[in-house]
């Protein structure tokens, strides 16, 4: 009988299986089979914070496959993903399939890719427990803070509302900036540029004036003084300075840099990039058929390079390049602090699967971010840039003008990538010719009255930024906690890329930080996660960690609900009317999303969606009634029946509304770049059709 290869999805099953051969048989564990139980805490405080375990019901036939699967293996191996979760995914399968944890079960690859996945089968280990326990003390931290402050916020504030450890602390900082914006005084200030030339010389050099003689030029007046001694003075150069200066590459991606990087260069959703960068890493679908793994593990926080991967960037760069852009020594990138550097930077795989040649295979956002990642790493093996540059001293009266400028000497890794920040950078300018001592006369002068700004609102990629550098929570948590935010409608998008708190979300955070300061702690929080670390790297005995939180945390919890404190949001009045009992509906908020409600309830119970209702996608294979896209409470698409609670379809997939001709089951749609495809879930039947591309069904790659 084969070997037996669990992996974590489906999606790198045709990959995996491709590189084993037919000696494996590689089976889909689809992510965790064992839980905590979707109702109640499930965590026994009184005996040591027990968890308890349950398979759960969509999970069931699940397990039953693998069970029979596994009886029939000599030998099984769960290659499940390399981190905490994959880890501990792989110990519940340990545990429910009777798998000695001890042995060796458990395969790691950090990437999908023939040679690795080959040898990494060679190699198996036993699970490793720091890795489980360092997962299941995170787990039983949030489900403490999730299923004890959750109904408090219920009770005090609204209903399904929902806190968390990370999920809240991370609000605080949406909240925090925008009620800075709000509190900013804008004050004035005048800057001044000066054009100047030398006598016989048509060359023009820009001066700005470095603030006053002794303060910063608040005042029209002050600027209007300044104008007039510069009339009766003489710009002379001081002091010169000429130097080669260098600039150099960005480190290869790590998760948070990748997530800003794409949301500011490519326009891309944070959602979008973490999908398309999962496909990009367990295979994307290749227009020819067939799927390809491109790049690297892409939940990390190191950008260290492995030495195979540092000569093959050698060799190309030389090939392609030359000799020149080969910098003179091994780049090595600084992590910052409190990285676990358990994997790898985000790279590609194979350099020889340049962007151009997978241009046409790939999806258009599976292209962009692939080329993104291509050309970062390429670039961070390359060569410094260098450049001629110029500082000068220019003095006129006692005030001085800061000129500089620079002119390219050698492109070095420029002529592969240069970072969104540096794309920003005015500094480059004309170099110009300057000497101590050479005068200077006006040709024309530009005062400009300004005033400071406040801090920018937090987009997608500067609020990932902040997590970071914060240390909330760790690269696989940063999508999932902002699209819990925007599910539970604490935050919102502005016009452009700007997130904005609501009413609800702050609200949120004001109760949160009167009655539970723990958890709104910005360092606390961050020294949670060192703690986990601890778990994961030195052994520390994760039960110990739970209790020295749960402490302090429980009084908080008592105390809360004893407090008559009550920030209850009153249903704001629509200008709709109850076609039942003729009230005007209210606006509520519910599981998903606000709608209009009756404000009569109970004895009136009629309700209506507050938005234009979502376009029909099919009929009901059920009971004939629309189907159309919904939101599950963690904000996940999902399709249903608008005859619910009476008829319960719901579908993850986007119903095609026809029955596969061999099986009977009902097909589901998925639609690419160039092709609409319908197939069966269980027997694979499919048909392709091309399409004409529309920005309604690209949505869901094109997001």
């Amino acid at each position: 009988m084969k070997t037996l290869v669990l992996i974590e999805g489906p999606g790198k099953r045709e990959s995996v299986q491709k590189y084993l051969g037919d000696a494996y048989k590689v089976v889909p564990t689809f992510g965790h089979i064992r839980d905590l139980p979707a109702k109640g805490l499930g965590v026994d405080i009184l005996k040591n914070f027990a968890p308890e375990y349950v398979i759960p019901a969509d999970k069931k036939k699940v397990v039953a496959n693998l069970q029979a699967e596994y009886k029939k293996a000599d030998n099984v191996l769960i290659a499940t993903d390399p981190d905490r979760e994959g880890e501990a995914i792989a110990w519940h399968v340990c545990e429910v399939l009777g798998i000695d944890k001890t042995s060796n079960c458990r395969i790691t690859y950090n990437q999908i890719e023939k040679k690795t996945v080959q040898e990494a089968a060679k190699h198996p280990r036993p699970i490793d427990q720091k890795l489980v326990d360092a997962q299941q003390a995170r787990r039983v931290l949030d489900r403490l803070v999730g299923y004890k402050v959750s109904p408090i916020l219920c009770k005090k504030i609204q209903a399904n509302m929902s806190a968390g450890r990370v999920q809240s602390v991370t609000l605080k900082l949406v909240v925090d900036r925008d009620r800075e914006i709000e509190n900013f005084k804008p004050e004035e200030y005048w800057t001044l540029v000066v054009s100047l030339h030398k006598e016989g010389s048509k060359e023009v050099v820009k001066a700005t004036l470095v603030d006053g003689k002794d303060k910063k030029i608040k005042t029209k007046e002050q600027m209007d003084e300044i104008l007039e001694k510069l009339k009766t003075g003489t710009y002379v150069a001081e002091s010169v300075k000429k130097s080669v200066t260098y600039s150099h590459p960005s480190a290869p991606f790590t998760t948070s840099s990748m997530q800003k990087e794409a949301g500011n260069k490519l326009g891309m959703s944070l959602k979008v990039i973490t999908q398309t960068a999962q496909t990009l890493y367990e295979g994307a679908p290749l227009s020819t058929g067939g799927k390809q793994a491109l790049v690297t593990y892409i939940r990390t926080d190191s950008t260290r390079v492995s030495p195979e991967a540092q000569n093959a960037a050698k060799w190309f760069i030389k090939e392609k390049y030359g000799q020149e852009y080969l910098p003179p020594y091994e780049r090595q990138f600084k992590n910052k602090k409190d990285v676990q550097d358990a994997h790898e930077a985000i790279r590609p795989i194979s350099l020889d699967n340049t962007p151009e040649k997978m241009k046409d295979l790939l999806g258009k956002n599976e292209y962009k971010l692939y080329k993104l990642i291509y050309d970062r790493f390429l670039a961070s093996q390359m060569a410094d840039a260098s450049y001629n540059s110029i500082s000068a001293d220019i003095d006129n009266s006692g005030y001085k003008f800061k000129v500089t400028g620079r002119t390219p000497i050698f492109e070095g890794y420029t002529k592969v990538y240069t970072s969104y920040t540096e794309e920003d950078d005015d500094e480059s300018s004309k170099l110009p010719n300057i000497e101590e001592g050479d005068i200077f006369k006006e040709k024309d002068k530009k005062p400009e009255q300004k005033f400071t700004k406040p801090p920018a609102r937090y987009t997608e990629a500067s609020l990932v930024d902040a997590m970071e550098n914060k240390g909330i929570g760790r690269p696989a948590t940063y999508t999932q906690t902002v699209s819990v935010l925007y599910a539970r409608n604490y935050i919102e998008k502005e016009k452009g890329k700007a997130i904005k708190s609501t009413e609800l979300g702050r609200t949120a955070v004001d109760y949160l930080n009167k009655h539970f300061a723990g958890i709104m702690d910005i360092g606390f929080t961050a020294q949670m996660e060192d703690n986990l670390d601890d778990i994961e790297y030195m052994g520390k005995d994760w039960q110990n960690v739970v209790a020295e939180f749960y402490g302090p945390f429980e009084k908080e919890i008592r105390a809360a609900l004893v407090s008559g404190d009550n920030a209850k949001i009153p249903d704001e009045e629509s200008d709709v009317v109850c076609d039942k009992c003729g009230s005007k509906m209210v606006i509520r908020t519910g599981k998903f999303g606000k709608f209009l409600a009756c404000p009569n309830y109970p004895k009136c119970k009629n309700t209506k969606p507050l938005e234009e209702e979502k376009p029909i996608v099919a009929k009901c294979p059920k009971c004939g009634k629309n189907i159309r896209q919904l939101k599950s409470k963690k904000g996940k698409a999902f399709y249903g029946c608008e005859g619910y609670p009476k008829c319960d379809f719901v579908s993850w997939d986007i119903p095609a509304g026809e029955k596969c001709p061999n099986c009977n089951t009902d097909m589901i749609v998925k639609y690419y770049t160039k092709s609409k495809v319908v197939s069966c879930p269980k027997c694979n039947f499919s048909t392709k059709t091309p399409i004409e591309q529309k920005k309604e069904e690209s949505q869901e790659i094109d997001e």
